[in-house]
């Protein structure tokens, strides 16, 4: 019995017969090695390419404990965690998992000398641990990739505060881009019925943490009305927060680098955009210094879109490159919320403008499971859509991995494990119909 035989279950419809069949000894999954950590020493950041670290390996199938489950994966998604994964950037997540092996006997099989990648994932349920009730074998599922133990108190409130709280797939081993995962069960959610298996992969990460961001009073509490400055908003993060913005009635101002995005942008409902590249705006005069008159042209460029109006939120996760900007182009009293420093980590700006200002900064964090099972809900209502522009086979993870490493993508590059081509999975035809020009939007940009 192989996991070809589960795939053939799945694909016929006969989900709840994945339960009665073994489950192989070892499967493929996306891997990066302990002994190449230090392959891309001393080269800059854009040079690393993740087609040199990222393999597909025949690894060995973790044995569920209490409240995990494994899934069958049939597609899962590029995150932009998965590309510092492949990079060894910021530090190598091997480090992640020896500080997690050392948690507890249970953990331990996490820590080993391969890291499967990967925070996204859409599949079927294969087994469950003990004390798993709300999750069967057959369930068709999607995976947020929250990861915490709860044995403290700082995580009863928000989950995102567990003291041991980690990212799936980033922070841990087994993670989605691979045939079968290992997840607690919690991580758990149910699939859109319209969405195809690629489709629903993708939202996970960037959806809850969008939602997140925006959305809730752990984020910026978005109000109707609010001008929300969006960076990248049709990228991964982005096209969700351009996404939330117009549904909660407010107003995105989207940021992005080239006439194509700018269009994605204007088709997802958008009014105002700025095109960076097009109109040249370079926030740092060099490596060490930045440019102020730069930050006043683009905040004079965004009140003229505005009819005067600075941003209420600014949704920031470029970091370094951007970050001056975002200080200096929040109202008076505005807020940036970060959950990301894709340029870069080290953050600089000028105080004067946060302080005198009474600006506030808030760090974001991906989503508590409350906030994944909302931002979820909204996907299967067809109130959000999925961004897939473009889907790779597992053998050219790297490749896809690429893509986003050099912001040569749109919306979310997904990756088809199990699934033997784009377009299964899809159950509720009629709504799917009623939605599809949206769920394309992103398609082949």
């Amino acid at each position: 019995m192989t996991l070809t035989d589960i795939r053939d279950a799945i694909l016929t419809g006969d989900t709840t017969a994945v339960g009665d069949l073994p489950v192989p000894e070892t499967y493929r999954g996306v891997t990066v090695h302990e002994d190449e950590a230090g392959m891309f020493d001393g080269m800059p950041s854009r040079d690393k390419d993740p087609r040199k670290s990222l393999h597909v390996d025949e690894v060995p199938t973790p044995e569920p404990g209490p409240g995990e489950a494994l899934i069958a994966v049939m597609a899962s998604a590029i995150n932009y965690n998965t590309v510092w994964t492949s990079i060894f950037e910021p530090i190598s997540t091997f480090k992640f998992l020896k500080r997690y092996g050392k948690l507890s006997p249970l953990a331990q099989r996490h820590d080993q000398p391969y890291h499967v990648v990967g925070s996204d994932a859409a599949g079927v349920v294969l087994r469950t641990g003990p004390g798993v009730h709300r999750w069967k074998p057959g369930d068709e599922v999607v995976a947020h990739c929250l990861n915490v133990e709860l044995e403290g108190p700082d995580g009863h409130n928000d989950t995102m505060l567990d003291s041991d709280q980690r990212i799936w797939g980033f922070e841990t081993n087994f993670g989605g881009l691979a045939e079968l995962a290992l997840v607690k069960a919690n991580q758990l959610m149910p699939k859109a019925d319209h969405l195809t298996w690629e489709e629903a992969a993708c939202p996970g990460l960037v959806n809850s943490t969008a939602y997140r961001q925006l959305v809730t009073t752990n984020g910026a509490n978005m109000k109707q009305g609010d001008v929300v400055l969006i960076w990248g908003a049709s990228g991964g993060l982005g096209s969700y927060a351009t996404q939330f913005a117009l549904n909660g009635g407010a107003i995105p101002v989207c940021v992005v680098s080239s006439p194509e995005k700018a269009e994605i942008c204007r088709r997802m409902g958008a009014e105002l955009v700025i095109d960076r590249n097009a109109e040249g705006y370079r926030f740092w005069k060099d490596e060490n210094d930045q440019d102020p008159k730069e930050w006043q042209r683009f905040g004079a460029r965004i009140r003229e879109l505005t009819g005067g109006e600075d941003p209420d939120i600014v949704f920031e996760h470029p970091g370094r490159e951007t970050f001056g900007a975002s200080v200096y182009a929040a109202r008076r009293g505005g807020i940036i919320v970060t959950c990301a420093s894709t340029s870069g980590y080290l953050h600089q700006y000028d105080n004067r403008y946060l302080w005198m200002n009474l600006k506030r900064i808030i760090g974001s964090h991906f989503a508590n499971y409350r906030e994944s099972w909302e931002a979820n809900r909204l996907i299967g209502k067809g109130l959000i859509h999925p961004t897939l522009s473009k889907t790779y086979p597992m053998a050219d993870t790297g490749q896809a991995a690429l893509d986003v490493h050099r912001n040569a993508h749109q919306g979310k590059v997904g990756v088809l494990c199990l699934a033997p081509e784009e377009g299964l999975g899809v159950h509720d035809q009629e709504m799917r119909e009623k939605h599809l020009t949206r769920i394309n939007l992103f398609r082949g940009a």
